[in-house]
């Protein structure tokens, strides 16, 4: 979720490095909006729901917030959803980062990152760790409220993790997919662990699915001023392609440009291994991509932007047209509705 086009911006994000921005909760009420065209909004890391039941997309991502659109064109919002629990060890005002909804078995659920400041796990050369970790929350409607499903940990608490998403595999079994944060373990991973059949808990150990030094295409420079692979993990977000191959979006670095590529697994099973396509897949300072299947049948990427407007830096989301028809994924043009 991370790194601006300087040193100075590199260290205002180094909690984070970027995936997005998060949002205190009981912040003061936005007013809701209505025809709202997609490009007026700021929002980091958007993910769309495509709701057959009412027809309508639901856009949500970093903040705890939803958009609603019945045409991709025209969004009404933002509506608060997210409801956690403030005695929880997310506190009063977590930041909400990165949520997703899935609809899964007649539920809505909401998966997201938060972030507690006030408590720290761990200290990594020389500098604290903060509470962070994927989390799921549940309600009967698209735009909530969602609250938690009695379940106080999905992942140890000793761990800083980030960017969960939502796979079923095969076989039924539901996973959550997450990042393992840079910050903590000084080279990110993108990792699985089960999930309860109700997605109500985790079962076993998270395991490794692969690192982000195993990237071809992400860099960053280290004291000396050599190239080395990039150390950031960001925004899995799995598929597959007509032909059945399993891939799996995600985001990283190139120097200070925020770019995102595509592993593919080479078993077609979540297990991978998991072989990285040597080049990105999306302009420049474009990432944190998701995909969804319009009611005309159209597959869409969302994700976000970074453009710097007069020294302020913002994320605008967009919409890119993907092929998945062959064995790869292709990006395409903008989607202009």
């Amino acid at each position: 979720m991370r790194i601006f086009l300087n040193t100075l911006r590199l260290l205002l994000v180094g909690s984070l490095l970027l995936p997005c921005y998060g949002v205190a909760q009981n912040q003061t009420p936005r007013p809701i909006r209505e025809n709202v065209p997609l490009d007026s909004i700021r929002l980091s890391d958007p993910f769309v729901l495509a709701d057959p039941k009412t027809k309508t997309y639901y856009m949500t991502g970093t903040g705890g917030l939803v958009w609603q659109s019945k045409d991709l064109k025209r969004w009404q919002g933002p509506y608060p959803v997210a409801q956690p629990d403030p005695t929880s060890w997310m506190g009063p005002k977590p930041m909400i980062w990165a949520a997703e909804i899935h609809f899964y078995r007649g539920r809505y659920y909401y998966f997201a990152t938060f972030t507690n400041s006030a408590l720290k796990i761990d200290t990594v050369q020389g500098k604290p760790v903060e509470r962070r970790a994927s989390h799921v929350l549940v309600s009967d409607q698209p735009l909530g409220p969602y609250a938690p499903l009695n379940q106080a940990l999905y992942l140890p608490a000793n761990k800083s993790t980030l960017d969960g998403t939502f796979w079923v595999e095969p076989d039924g079994k539901p996973y959550l997919i997450y990042c393992h944060e840079w910050l903590q373990n000084l080279n990110g991973t993108v990792e699985k662990i089960a999930l309860k059949p109700d997605l109500s808990g985790t079962v076993g150990a998270g395991q490794i699915l692969f690192r982000a030094s195993d990237s071809p295409w992400s860099r960053e420079k280290d004291a000396t001023g050599h190239d080395r692979p990039n150390k950031v993990t960001d925004g899995p977000y799995l598929f597959r392609t007509r032909t059945g191959r399993l891939g799996m979006l995600w985001t990283s670095w190139v120097y200070d440009v925020y770019t995102q590529g595509v592993a593919y697994s080479t078993s077609g099973k979540l297990d991978g291994p998991w072989q990285q396509e040597p080049t990105p897949i999306t302009p420049p300072n474009y990432g944190h991509g998701m995909l969804f299947r319009t009611w005309e049948g159209k597959t869409l990427m969302a994700l976000h932007s970074h453009k710097d407007i007069n020294g302020r830096y913002v994320r605008i989301p967009q919409l890119l047209e993907v092929d998945l028809s062959g064995n790869k994924l292709v990006v395409g043009k903008p989607y202009r509705p």
